[in-house]
């Protein structure tokens, strides 16, 4: 059985590797120069990989994933969970409630966005219960949706997690429009957002079956999602793709970059490491997937 790091055996004189023995150890025993809260993820990263628990009523891994979460839970803010601004359903406040109705449906969300003229301007959200409430019983819908907007949170984009859902938890409302730097409109983030910050992604039946970012192809080309991080790009394929200069996070952000605009499809963009990039689906606001083409090797010299 592993034995903890010798931090964990300060505070008691057995060595049986339990990791409880070794968080009290750390909680009572003496005191160092590392926080807490490291001292806490070193006590985790001694029974990482083992694949129960140590002894009666000790952390299982999923246990263990989620207090490690718990740790860096708080070191997270609005700007970094939740949706991001492109990947926002959100409805015009003239809508028809027929419309709405349909965009329900297609959306398979519980809470829609309204917004007016543009996604800058929302002005509050409309509950699918309010919708079903009127569909169940008959009555006549409302000529506009002003009867079924509810106002939701709005936060900067450096509002704290911890402190989001202490907001959500005290106003009952579940969803909070992120706002950047201009007052714009940045990403949303829902409770269920914040809690799969700790617990990991929530699936349900209504989420499509998750689909592969990064995906390699034969010849040593590769396809991946615009949304794939840029580190997680990097470590798949290549550490030069995420050697750039710019405050880039995704590889789609990268190709706008490198192109200097939102490229079309079949647009190329020569990345400096040798990789070229094109893009494969694209609208007129964003890339969505692209293909990576390794670098072609010089010829040989004789």
């Amino acid at each position: 059985m592993p034995e903890g790091p010798s931090s964990a055996g300060k505070g008691d004189s057995s060595n049986d590797g339990n990791i409880w023995r070794g968080l009290k150890s750390l909680l009572f025993g003496e005191q160092g120069d590392e926080s807490l809260r490291a001292r806490l993820e070193e006590v985790i990263d001694a029974h990482e990989g083992e694949p129960g628990p140590d002894a009666a009523g000790d952390l299982s891994p999923i246990e263990r994933t989620m207090v490690r979460n718990l740790l860096h839970f708080s070191e997270r803010n609005a700007g970094d969970v939740g949706v991001p601004r492109a990947d926002i359903i959100a409805v015009e406040e003239g809508i028809s409630f027929e419309a709405l109705v349909k965009a329900f449906a297609e959306a398979g969300h519980s809470r829609l966005p309204v917004y007016r003229e543009k996604l800058d301007t929302i002005i509050g959200m409309v509950h699918v219960k309010d919708v079903f409430a009127i569909l169940a019983t008959g009555a006549t819908p409302p000529p506009t949706l002003e009867p079924l907007i509810r106002q939701p949170l709005f936060v900067p984009m450096s509002r704290g997690v911890l402190d989001l859902l202490a907001d959500m938890r005290a106003s009952r409302v579940h969803l909070a429009v992120v706002l950047d730097e201009y007052f714009g409109t940045e990403g949303l983030v829902t409770i269920e957002d914040l809690i799969e910050e700790i617990v990991g992604d929530i699936e349900d039946e209504h989420d499509d079956a998750p689909i592969a970012l990064i995906v390699p192809l034969d010849g040593g080309a590769w396809e991946a999602d615009a949304r794939a991080e840029l580190e997680d790009v990097a470590e798949a394929i290549d550490p030069k793709i995420a050697d750039v200069e710019d405050d880039v996070d995704t590889i789609g952000g990268l190709t706008a970059v490198l192109a200097g605009h939102v490229p079309a499809v079949g647009e190329r963009v020569a990345h400096p490491s040798g990789w070229t990039i094109e893009v494969i689906e694209a609208d007129p606001r964003r890339v969505e997937r692209v293909r990576l083409h390794p670098p072609v090797p010089e010829p040989e010299i004789e």
